[in-house]
């Protein structure tokens, strides 16, 4: 690998870490600090966590194809200046509906692809597999460290100062992409296929069962994984863990998780067998889930539980990239992460909207009940 491809691998890697860490650090905070803003309730509460997704869901298509037109790096701080608009407009709302349109402009600056699509034209085809594989590890390291510096920084600032800190660090992922990432010509406009041609191969890419089934899997995680986040505050506090102290229990627990991963993925990789262990992993997420749901009031049950919860969330996660890198073709790669993201996304969205409605409708105990439907749907998904 040569020393211009390490450092776009660097590069990319640094701003999705500043980018992702400003969307994580929210996740384990919004729920027990939104009831704080004027007007809000359950509903209200589930539209302010899911817009994101929902706003990235619509965007994420069309801000591949522009960024193919006028260039990544344009499309890139494009949308990382909205999303910076975003935070500052939820930094200083003082009511629901402010946090609701900065969450959605937040999330209008779907950038994911391009900065995907950006990392593999860059890199030599031989070298995607590592160069995806490092994003994925910093991928988890800033989800790691995210949830455990977001409450802190709320408990000592609130969650104006934590909308703050995100802003500043969007700024700081602009300016590493204007400074560091290289400019790449536009290769799309060299392209002499036709709109129909792209289309064909598009809708059989779409069309790929395996496709379908992968992107149906984060789909489905990414809804549980918003339903757990949106009760968990609320459990811990019924449990006798105090807001301020929530931050030391995701940090003993991610750092158990990541252990555990790692070592894991390590002897995945040696004995060659990645896609042989989803189906092991549903099952796994489907008794984590039943062990929080009928553990809400005990302590050390729904710790296991959240704990077995994490581990298999984040080999899920690290397994199902592995297997969508051999599906996809060379030509269509960018096009196909591209789809996997938006059942990503659109996960993220539906379970805020569920998962706040839900909890307005029947409480905690309906969050969880939903989420061990789910789980045992994504068991069946993988038989």
């Amino acid at each position: 690998m040569s020393k211009k491809e390490l450092y776009v691998i660097l590069g990319v890697s640094a701003i999705y870490m500043l980018r992702m860490s400003g969307v994580f650090m929210i996740l384990p905070v919004l729920t027990a600090h939104m009831f704080l803003l004027q007007g809000v309730n359950g509903c209200l509460l589930g539209i302010a966590i899911g817009i994101y997704g929902f706003m990235q869901v619509i965007f994420q298509i069309p801000c591949g194809l522009i960024s193919d037109k006028i260039g990544y790096k344009s499309v890139i701080i494009g949308g990382l200046v909205l999303f910076a608009i975003g935070s500052e407009i939820v930094a200083i709302t003082q009511h629901i509906w402010g946090l609701i349109i900065g969450r959605a402009l937040q999330g209008s600056g779907a950038i994911s692809g391009s900065l995907i699509a950006f990392l593999l034209d860059s890199v030599k085809s031989q070298h995607h597999m590592r160069a995806v594989a490092f994003i994925g590890i910093n991928f988890g390291i800033t989800f790691f460290i995210s949830i455990i510096f977001g409450p802190i920084i709320t408990d000592r600032y609130g969650l104006y100062g934590l909308f703050h800190g995100i802003t500043i660090l969007a700024i700081l992922a602009i300016i590493l992409t204007y400074f560091i990432i290289p400019t790449l010509s536009n290769n799309f406009s060299k392209n002499n296929e036709t709109f129909f041609i792209i289309f064909n191969k598009i809708k059989k890419i779409v069309s790929n069962i395996q496709l379908i089934r992968l992107s149906f899997n984060i789909f489905f995680i990414h809804i549980i994984l918003i339903l757990n986040f949106i009760v968990m505050p609320k459990v811990l506090i019924n449990l006798g863990f105090s807001a301020n102290v929530h931050w030391k229990v995701y940090s003993i627990i991610m750092l158990i998780s990541s252990i555990v991963v790692l070592s894991y993925i390590l002897y995945l990789e040696k004995k060659h067998c990645v896609t042989h262990i989803l189906f092991k992993c549903m099952i796994i997420l489907l008794m984590a889930e039943l062990l929080m749901c009928m553990s809400a009031h005990f302590v050390f049950n729904f710790l296991f539980g959240m704990q077995l919860f994490f581990i298999v969330f984040s080999l899920i996660e690290s397994i199902l990239p592995a297997i969508l890198h051999k599906i996809s073709s060379h030509t269509y790669r960018s096009t196909t992460i591209s789809i996997y993201s938006v059942g990503q996304f659109l996960g993220l969205g539906c379970g805020g909207i569920l998962g706040g409605f839900l909890l307005e409708l029947g409480g905690i105990w309906l969050v969880l009940c939903c989420a061990v439907v789910i789980s045992t749907i994504c068991v069946f998904l993988n038989k």
